[in-house]
């Protein structure tokens, strides 16, 4: 599991009340079902975090060097493509030579796709996935494994429904509100383009952040002080994803050479486009925390922690593993807070604004 071991790509939640003390109890009533409850319709659950057919929830499975760590199970059936095509073919060409006819409607193709459906489906074998939560005692954030709208969806679900509470994601617009009292959509936007107002550009704060932080490594040579952290160095490399609501193209994507440096990236930021979606390196002394960041969602795809011990016991290197990522995303936030910080300061943040869009011109 990618909690475990290997790069970790997830979402961090803020928890808006204490877990229920009987948690335990709650989350093993909405356990996953037996795979034997599998149909035609997909089923989902709890299971523990040691594998996902580990239905019988207790604290042995469900916590782990201190933390809980659980999975959503979803389990279904699915035909591969390329069978059900073949399998709805075949059909197609019997009944066309038993109807003695040159071709089938669409009505009499759908009943055969079907039939087809009907009877290969219960043949397949149970395909399972599982989102993966968790959290953190030191912290009490969540982290969770779902990365898309449709995970995340299901995720929020199932968790309100088994604790009785909603998790807040911790998105740029929460994560402003939760920790600086900022309400995003009452600050105005601003044009990082020479060429371009303020009112021209599309305003996503997330995106403002990244291109801002990409600003803050060149011209400060990366290292950003931190009020409660000291200085923390970032570094953005390609793939760099740009982004602007409006005419033309709305996403440009650059990923090979150097992209950082190519004539297209200036032509991209002239144009009002910002960071969507880069590779972000953040550093302080020895440790170094590598990502993708995707600036709308804060969601972090790939995650390298710092280096490990080897001679780590697996209960002492999970730990390690969730204070590491307790630690990156306690100093990502605190780079948030600097941004926002300044940005709610009208005069100095138009100063700022001057000074990246002169960075963006002599690029």
């Amino acid at each position: 599991m990618s909690f475990e071991s290997g790069s970790i790509s997830c979402r961090a939640f803020f928890l808006p009340q204490s877990l229920p003390e009987d948690w335990l109890d709650r989350v093993a009533a909405n356990a996953a079902p037996p795979l034997e409850y599998l149909k035609d319709e997909p089923i989902q659950g709890w299971v523990g975090g040691r594998h996902l057919l580990d239905r019988v929830i207790t604290s042995e499975n469900a916590l782990y060097a201190g933390h809980i760590r659980l999975t959503l199970m979803q389990a279904e059936r699915k035909i591969p493509p390329a069978l059900l095509k073949a399998e709805q073919t075949m059909e197609e060409l019997a009944e066309l030579q038993a109807r003695g006819v040159p071709f089938l409607n669409r009505k009499v193709r759908a009943e055969i796709k079907e039939q087809v459906v009907a009877r290969l489906q219960p043949q397949m074998p149970p395909q399972l996935k599982g989102i993966h939560l968790v959290h953190s005692e030191a912290t009490q954030r969540i982290y969770a494994s779902c990365l898309s709208e449709k995970q995340l969806d299901a995720f929020q679900i199932n968790f309100g429904r088994t604790l009785g509470f909603a998790l807040i994601p911790a998105v740029p617009d929460h994560t402003a509100l939760r920790r600086k009292q900022i309400e995003v959509e009452d600050l105005p936007p601003s044009s990082f383009s020479p060429e371009l107002a303020d009112h021209q550009v599309s305003y996503v704060i997330g995106e403002d952040f990244l291109t801002w932080l990409w600003y803050m490594s060149e011209q400060e040579k990366g290292a950003i002080p931190l009020v409660d952290s000291g200085d923390v160095t970032v570094l953005i490399e390609g793939p760099l994803t740009f982004h602007m609501e409006g005419q033309g193209a709305h996403m440009t994507v650059l990923r090979k050479g150097e992209p950082l440096m190519s004539a297209e990236a200036k032509t991209a930021l002239v144009a009002g486009k910002k960071l969507k979606q880069a590779r972000f390196n953040l550093v302080q002394g020895d440790a170094a925390w590598v990502c993708t960041l995707d600036a709308d969602e804060f969601v972090i795809r790939g995650l390298k922690l710092p280096e490990e011990e080897e001679r780590l016991d697996p209960l002492s290197r999970f730990q390690e593993r969730v204070r590491k990522l307790d630690r990156f995303f306690d100093l990502f936030f605190q780079l948030y807070d600097e941004f926002l910080d300044r940005r709610r300061q009208v005069e100095e943040w138009q100063d700022e604004v001057q000074r990246i869009r002169k960075w963006v011109q002599d690029r």
